[in-house]
C-alpha cells in the first residue's frame, strides 16, 4: 500500500518533469536554453520514472534493464548536450547576450 503510493508519486514526479522539459524545449528562444530543457529535467524525469518501476519490478529480471536504461541515460545526456552547444557555437546559433567572455576562443590553439 504504501509502496503504491511511493510508486505513484515518483512515477507522476518524473512525468511531471519530463513534461515541463518539453514545454521548455518549445517555448525557449535559443539553442543554449532549449539544450538545457532538454538534458537537466529530462534526465531526472526518466530516473524518477525509472525508480519508480525499479521499486514496483524489484523482483523481476527486469529490474537490471531499469537500471541499466538510468545509467546510459546518464551517461549519454551530458555528451549529446556538449556536443550540441558546441555545434551551435560554431555555427554561431546562440545569442550573444548570454555570453560574457568566449572561452573556447581565448583557450583555441590551433
Amino acid at each position: 500500500m504504501i509502496s503504491d503510493i511511493f510508486v505513484s508519486i515518483l512515477v507522476l514526479t518524473g512525468s511531471l518533469l519530463a513534461f515541463t522539459a518539453s514545454i521548455g524545449i518549445l517555448r525557449f528562444p535559443d539553442t543554449m536554453t532549449r539544450m538545457h530543457a532538454a538534458t537537466k529535467p529530462q534526465t531526472l524525469g526518466l530516473l524518477l520514472v525509472l525508480a519508480g518501476a525499479g521499486i514496483r519490478l524489484w523482483d523481476t529480471v527486469d529490474f537490471g534493464m531499469l537500471v541499466l536504461s538510468g545509467i546510459f541515460a546518464l551517461i549519454t545526456a551530458p555528451v549529446i548536450a556538449h556536443r550540441v552547444g558546441k555545434l551551435a557555437y560554431q555555427e554561431q546559433r546562440m545569442r550573444d547576450d548570454l555570453i560574457r567572455e568566449d572561452e573556447i576562443e581565448t583557450h583555441r590553439t590551433d
